[in-house]
């Protein structure tokens, strides 16, 4: 593995950085062992200060860092600032409300004593990033464990150094401890080595269905707690609209949300058959509409996707699913480098290899249906569950929609619509545990049961 930035538009080459001898991960994996007594000696309003001002510096960087963003993965620049901006608001929130949710909880006890629910931190935890949003996705593992008086070492996507690096300088100059944030630029293959180590108390996992099976496995093995943020091909249900132009726009948002490549967008359009032409013919001539090009140039939806490789197995994917029987409505279905075009598959057979896939890219199944009851059907039937989205204006027909679908997450009349107070996460083969909101903070703490005589038993307090 080689970590370096390779811009997915120009196809310019960064400068390989070395990955990290023996040595250097062992001394990296103590400094952050040590570091954990640092961190836990500061209180909890200063490692909430520091979140504040960590917060800042993402703002007082953003324009900087967006543009690393832009050459790392080819998102389009106002995308990557959105992304900064978004980040901004997680280590806010946590520096501002985190504290709370740590606070000792008073249990009644049954025994007539005192019994408090303490929540202390575990040490070292390893954070394995995807490349998709390289600084959200750090931002809400770390924000809330550094809170927590948990270090962070933090294993990057190979082609995101130089925004893992411009973190590690924010946090640093925020204040937090030397070690208690570290890169970890090390091969996949050693990453098992890591989540064994007996001073790495716990990992969470943004990334593949596969690299989840394997991460979890090792953590079970060595008794780590794990949480598993994987993939997902979440549907979009169309029941009823009061607004048809705000339902596309959402569905829209959704689909090309960093270039059609983000685990929760929006994939499979699933919609109520007297709704379905409008939205069709709506929501194809949106997608086609959508401005393709350079990610520096204003207004561009659809920037390059991540690498000329991802573009060409998106390729293959979509000519599996024509031999299986699917149409294509829109676009090519071909890869241009790193570039591929708004696609739309439609008439996808239920229960083919396509219809159970995540397209990684700018391609939206449509499915028309009958029925609620079909809706949720077709939206279960499918191995992911991470996201999904409901349009109804019938407020009982969605809680009765949203009880039944099998998913962490369900937003109704409203897409892009993640918050930091908000958890996130699925179920399924979309992984488990959560980030963001309150969940998170106790993801990775020991509740401690601390069971006392009351204040009037001790002898002292005679």
């Amino acid at each position: 593995m080689v970590y370096k930035v390779v811009n997915p538009y120009t196809g310019e080459n960064g400068e390989a950085l070395p990955v990290l001898s023996e040595a250097e991960l062992e001394a990296g994996i103590e400094l952050a062992h040590e570091a954990f007594s640092a961190l836990n000696k500061l209180s909890i309003k200063q490692r909430s200060a520091m979140l504040l001002r960590a917060a800042e510096l993402h703002e007082e960087r953003r324009d900087q860092l967006a543009h690393i963003i832009v050459r790392e993965v080819g998102k389009p620049l106002w995308q990557a600032i959105g992304e900064i901006r978004f980040v901004g608001s997680i280590y806010r929130y946590y520096g501002e409300e985190g504290a709370q949710y740590l606070a000792d909880e008073v249990l009644e006890s049954k025994r007539g004593r005192t019994a408090i629910v303490r929540s202390t931190p575990l040490g070292a935890l390893l954070g394995i990033m995807p490349w998709n949003f390289p600084v959200y996705q750090i931002a809400r593992f770390a924000a809330p464990n550094l809170l927590a008086g948990n270090t962070v070492l933090i294993k990057p996507a190979s082609q995101c150094p130089e925004s893992s690096a411009f973190i590690a300088d924010i946090l640093r100059d925020a204040g937090f401890p030397e070690g208690a944030y570290q890169n970890l630029y090390v091969e996949s293959g050693r990453i098992d080595r890591v989540i064994a180590d007996p001073r790495v108390r716990g990992v969470s996992l943004t990334g593949s269905e596969t690299a989840g099976r394997s991460v979890g496995e090792v953590a079970g093995r060595h008794l780590k707690p794990v949480v598993l943020e994987l993939g997902g091909s979440d549907p979009f249900i169309v029941l009823s609209v009061e607004n048809m132009d705000n339902a596309v726009a959402a569905a829209l948002n959704s689909r090309l949300h960093n270039s059609g490549q983000a685990c929760n967008g929006a994939k499979r359009f699933i919609v109520i058959a007297e709704l379905y032409e409008e939205f069709r013919s709506r929501f194809l001539a949106a997608l086609e509409a959508a401005p393709l090009g350079d990610p520096l140039v204003e207004g561009v939806r659809v920037g390059p996707m991540s690498s000329a490789i991802a573009a060409a197995e998106l390729e293959q994917q979509v000519g599996r699913a024509i031999e299986e029987g699917a149409k294509l409505v829109l676009g090519d279905g071909r890869a241009d480098g790193a570039f591929f075009k708004t696609a739309v598959l439609e008439e996808v057979p239920v229960g083919s290899e396509t219809s159970q896939a995540e397209f990684f890219g700018p391609v939206s199944q449509l499915y028309r249906v009958s029925s609620e009851d079909e809706a949720i059907e077709l939206a279960n039937d499918i191995p992911f569950g991470l996201g999904s989205y409901l349009f109804t204006i019938d407020r009982d027909q969605a809680l009765r929609v949203a009880n039944r679908l099998d998913t962490g997450m369900v937003y109704v009349n409203e897409s892009l619509a993640d918050s930091p107070e908000l958890p996130f996460g699925g179920t399924k083969a979309s992984g488990f545990g959560r980030e963001l909101g309150r969940f998170a903070i106790t993801e990775f703490v020991n509740k401690k049961l601390i069971h006392l005589p009351n204040e009037s038993d001790w002898p002292l307090a005679r």
